[in-house]
């Protein structure tokens, strides 16, 4: 069962959202905030799985909540849920550790599956998020793709196989399903990648695959 708190102030959303991942058997919503603040101490009282945060929020907004959550908790995931999409929100959420980016507007079938990809040690962003990523990062391809590889010089084959699979959004099981290893030792891997490329999240990581053109599909 995944154990989720919500913060919004907004009762009616909260309302709506609690509605659509409870729909979700294997989810259960464990505590409900109406600020920031209040998040925060919800989180240290429930030890949620996953946090879906608003951003606009009174007393202490979702992006100040975000990161005082991974300080206190670092457990726990948290996935930003927002009306708002704008380049500064996402990249202030990302550097700080959020391991999911979703638009309120957006299918409720993605935030299901964000909340379970985040539980799973993965990371999700509402398509429309990712191609904003995505164009962020796209100008100056080739400058972008050699200093991407120059960071990755130091990764061993198997670490750049693994790395290539969380750009490409796998959980760390389904990364040990492709490359036949067991969880506990893709867990190892991702933990000295971001270690090593020094990097808060997985996020960050899968950018940098995609960067460097380890990603499928991604340009080169």
């Amino acid at each position: 069962m995944i154990r989720v708190l919500l913060a919004d102030d907004e009762a009616m959303i909260r309302a709506g959202v609690r509605a659509i991942v409870q729909s979700d058997p294997g989810i259960e919503v464990v505590a409900e905030a109406a600020d920031g603040r209040e998040a925060v101490e919800l989180v240290l009282s429930h030890r949620p799985d996953v946090v879906l945060l608003d951003i606009r929020m009174p007393r202490m907004d979702g992006l100040a909540a975000c990161a005082e959550i991974l300080r206190v908790a670092p457990g726990t995931r948290v996935v930003i849920l927002t009306t708002f999409g704008e380049d500064a929100y996402i990249s202030q959420a990302l550097g700080d550790g959020a391991s999911g980016f979703l638009l309120k507007a957006g299918d409720p079938r993605e935030l299901i599956a964000g909340v379970h990809a985040v539980a799973d040690g993965g990371a999700y962003l509402s398509p429309r998020v990712a191609r904003q990523v995505i164009e962020r990062f796209g100008g100056g391809r080739a400058a972008k793709e050699a200093a991407a590889a120059e960071r990755l010089a130091d990764l061993t084959d198997r670490e750049r196989d693994v790395l290539a699979l969380v750009g490409a959004g796998l959980s760390n099981a389904d990364i040990a399903e492709r490359l036949f290893l067991v969880e506990g030792t893709v867990k190892s891997y991702v933990s000295a990648i971001l270690s090593r490329l020094g990097m808060r999240n997985r996020v960050q990581a899968a950018i940098l695959a995609y960067e460097a053109g380890l990603v499928e599909g991604s340009a080169r």
